[in-house]
């Protein structure tokens, strides 16, 4: 049975970012002026699309539809009515969606707020859990797909995402919020805005907090967050925003995806079905007054502040200087674990419902003597520190030539420094955990912890472990950003046109604290420190727009990006040695579309085309890499992908009663040729098959899926809003997910003639409603809204692992069976299989049906 309790209830809310609110204000703001430059919509450093000038597929989402249609959901998840893009709950933990656009994961698209890159800069992962707050400040969340508009140096290979937040001078008054929803979702805000004095002094606050659990088995959570903004605007010529923030989280995960029949034999009810909402990544352990308390071996915490200073100056009536300086201070990590008991890892100690059995692994562990035992022979739970420290800096001068052409010229620069370690976290009964990974120390016994609830709120604080304490590995990464960006532009009556370019210097630099300095890896003698590998890239694109009348507008672009790769690529297997064959990375796109515009129906069409070639990646947490229970990482090579595609998307206002918009994308992503794998485990010990750790992929033709979530290749929606009453709305939409592909992983392609694991399509059906009544002969009004999702409660697979293929009546003709013997054994498979799939796969199961509720009182 389902077990979630509220314990330390979670909150997730708010982070708001307010840079370069100005500049987004000025960006988007109407123009009749035909031969006005402003009306291109490149400003500030935002770069926002606006429809009908600039040539690229955007989308927007405006704040009315996320307050509307958010609820308990993933912020991401707002988004799958938008063509191309696929957001899922991935294991199901608070914060943890996966999100691809046009197939690429958020790895590969610019994930932006207010115009910046938030992308990891080791290795471009985005964490939602850090920004899960952004649903309560965000004004706008535009999705351009493909190049985009951005005259930064960022390879964004499937698009962009950039989050428009609120800013400080927004007009005086405030708002309290209150949420409630299912498995004790429970979320509380306060926002005040002061508005702009006769001086030009502004400032806004927003406090949250959230809490509860997911609809997965053990998911609980809690998140704090805080902001604060101050505008001041001396002049019409400057304006000065200052913004700081933090949400500070920790949630209960379901990282490993259980196999199909573990599903379908953990369900309470035993009636053959899939259990959706299990959990593998928990048990339970009897404490001294013999209650059974739940412990989650995979959680995650982090709290990121966000501190930014935005400028904008108006130097003369046709010269402008946009500057932000930003600082962001990472820390926090997630757990799992680490050693093992004898023989037996984690997956030694389940119990008949599928949980560990702590009291068993408790007893194990107690029965060793770590300090005579060899080292990693206690099984424990361990924290992975992700810490950071980020700095830079963005600046934007944009000059008007003339009436019709407009330059912009600046520059991007970043400092970024990543800790990396671990440290133990719960002994799991153990006395302590010997470690000998530290090679410049003898052996030493660790029986500190680090307990992953307690949340730091300090902005400039989080002290990082002795080197004492540290265990399994001690790395940092360090990168060097610096680049330089160039637009013109150029707009007459109906035509809009504009030629980018940019180039930029990653430099890498790895430094291991547990290597011996002076010991050889792979050949070659190794330090502490590498150096900075300096890695050069470009981008170079252009677009136009043609409007041919008032309701019509067709536009083309093309781009190539020389993108440099990420860190674990050009410092493979995890060794201080560069690595021998890197290359930038090779994305070369073109696109065009057509629009229709009128008072009541709107309308796009797009086809596109992208070519990704010499990807590198690196695909971790692998359970039983190596056939011996143990998990690992593969690391891939060589890989070319082919993304092409049709998307569409429309609204039509049919009266004031009724609004329908509806959109639907088909794609084609499949790998060109063949790739070049490698398997290792955590230690990185490499993992061998017939003697060699490399192995071709044989990947040509092979339908893409992702490195750590499946994607689909058809997606569809269908949307009906009604209002039937003045400020009362109704809302419907429909949902259509089609040719999923699985995950890949390196063991299924190791043979010609494999195939991506194709998961069943499905559609699902959200419904809310929500009305604002507004209080007799006052400003202030009450808002209440309702939400529920999968109103059907479909039961469907969302993410798949693995690409295990359904046995043929060969795979079960042996010489010690007959014909009649294979065909039985044959038959009693195909019984087995789920939906046509073998039920050994991998997957993570969508939420059944859940709900959630707003009451909000603007004042």
């Amino acid at each position: 049975m389902k077990t979630n309790y509220l314990g330390k209830s979670k909150l997730s809310v708010v982070i708001a970012l307010s840079a370069a609110s100005v500049a987004f204000a000025q960006s988007v703001k109407d123009t009749t002026k035909t031969k006005d430059i402003d009306a291109v919509i490149l400003k500030g450093v935002t770069d926002i699309a606006k429809d009908r000038k600039t040539p690229v597929a955007v989308s927007n989402i405006k704040a009315a539809q996320i307050i509307e249609r958010a609820g308990n959901q993933e912020l991401v998840e707002i988004l799958n009515t938008t063509p191309s893009v696929y957001a899922t709950k991935s294991g199901g933990g608070f914060g943890d969606s996966g999100i691809t656009l046009r197939g690429f994961e958020s790895r590969n698209v610019a994930v932006m707020v207010n115009g910046m890159p938030v992308n990891d800069m080791e290795g471009g992962t985005v964490y939602m859990s850090n920004w899960t707050g952004l649903a309560d400040v965000t004004s706008t969340i535009q999705v351009q797909r493909g190049l985009g508009s951005s005259k930064l140096a960022i390879a964004s290979v499937g698009g962009t995402m950039n989050f428009l937040t609120r800013s400080a001078d927004m007009k005086q008054g405030g708002v309290f919020r209150l949420g409630i929803g299912n498995d004790n979702y429970f979320k509380t805000s306060i926002a005040y805005n002061t508005g702009k004095s006769q001086k030009g002094w502004s400032s806004s606050f927003l406090l949250g907090r959230q809490a509860g659990a997911t609809y997965v088995e053990n998911t609980n959570y809690e998140a704090y967050t805080y902001y604060f903004a101050l505008g001041y605007q001396p002049s019409a010529k400057h304006n000065l925003q200052f913004m700081i923030t933090s949400a500070p989280q920790w949630h209960d995960q379901r990282s490993y995806a259980p196999t199909i029949n573990s599903y379908i034999k953990y369900n309470p009810d035993h009636d053959g079905t899939p259990y959706r909402q299990y959990n593998s990544d928990f048990g339970y352990y009897t404490d001294a007054n013999g209650n059974r308390i739940a412990l989650s071996n995979r959680s995650n915490y982090y709290s990121k502040p966000v501190m930014m200073l935005n400028w904008d100056w108006t130097i003369n009536e046709k010269s402008t200087l946009s500057t932000v300086v930003y600082m962001s201070n990472g820390r926090g990590g997630g757990t799992g674990d680490l050693g093992k008991v004898g023989v037996n890892g984690m997956t030694g100690f389940y119990d008949t419902n599928g949980h560990y059995d702590y009291d068993k692994l408790f007893a194990a562990n107690a029965a060793v003597n770590v300090n005579t035992a060899n080292a990693g022979s206690t099984l424990i739970r361990r924290s992975s520190i992700n810490s950071h420290n980020w700095y830079g800096i963005l600046m934007n001068f944009q000059h008007k030539l003339n009436d019709n052409w407009n330059l912009s010229v600046g520059t991007d620069d970043r400092y970024y420094y990543g800790y990396h370690y671990q440290v133990a976290s719960n002994l799991y009964g153990a006395s302590g955990y010997k470690d000998d990974k530290n090679k410049n120390i003898a052996p030493n016994v660790v029986s500190n912890l680090y307990d992953y609830k307690k949340m730091t709120w300090n902005p400039f604080g989080g002290s990082t472990a002795p080197m004492s304490d540290r265990i399994g590995y001690s790395n940092d990464g360090e990168v060097l950003w610096y680049s330089g960006f160039g637009q013109v532009e150029y707009t007459k009556d109906k035509l809009s046109a504009f030629i980018q370019g940019s180039v930029s210097n990653q430099a890498y630099q790895r430094i291991d604290d547990f290597i011996k300095p002076g010991s050889t890896q792979q050949g070659q003698v190794v330090d502490r420190k590498t150096g900075f590998k300096n890695l050069f890239g470009y981008t170079v694109k252009g677009g136009l727009n043609y409007n041919i009348d008032s309701h019509h507008n067709v536009f083309g672009n093309i781009g190539y990006y020389s993108k440099q790769p990420f860190m674990n690529s050009v410092y493979p297997s995890n060794f201080q040695v560069v690595n021998p064959t890197l290359t930038n990375e090779k994305i070369f796109g073109s696109e065009i579309g057509y629009g229709f515009k009128s008072a009541k129906f709107n309308a796009k069409i797009n086809l596109y085309r992208t070519e990704w070639r010499d990807r590198w990646y690196r695909r971790g947490n692998i359970a039983n890499i190596d056939g011996n229970g143990n998990t690992g990482y593969s690391e891939i090579s060589g890989i070319t992908q082919l993304h092409q595609g049709a998307e569409f998307e429309a609204n039509y206002k049919v009266n004031k009663y009724l609004e329908l918009d509806g959109m639907f994308s088909y794609g084609d992503y499949k790998y060109k040729g063949n790739a070049t794998g490698s398997n290792f485990l955590d230690d990185n010990t490499p993992v061998t098959t017939n003697g060699s750790n490399t192995s071709v992929l044989y990947l040509d033709g092979v339908k893409v899926g992702g490195s750590n979530n499946s994607i689909p290749q058809t997606t569809a929606s269908l949307g009906a809003t009604i209002i039937p009453v003045e400020d009362l709305r109704i809302y419907g939409t429909w949902q259509y997910v089609g040719r999923i592909y699985s995950a890949m992983n390196v063991a299924d392609f190791l043979t010609p003639g494999k195939e991506a694991l194709q998961l069943p399509d499905f559609n699902l059906l959200n419904i809310g409603a929500s009305y604002k009544l507004k209080l007799k002969g006052t400003n202030q009004s009450l808002s209440i809204g309702a939400n529920v999702y999968n109103l059907l409660d479909t039961t469907y697979i969302q993410d798949g692992a693995t690409n295990t293929p359904v046995k043929k009546l060969s795979n079960f003709k042996t010489n010690t069976n007959t014909d009649a013997q294979a065909q039985a054994l044959y038959d009693a498979y195909q019984a087995t299989l789920y939906k046509g799939i073998d039920p050994s796969n991998r997957v993570f199961f969508g939420f059944g049906r859940t709900w959630s509720t707003t009451i909000s009182f603007n004042f």
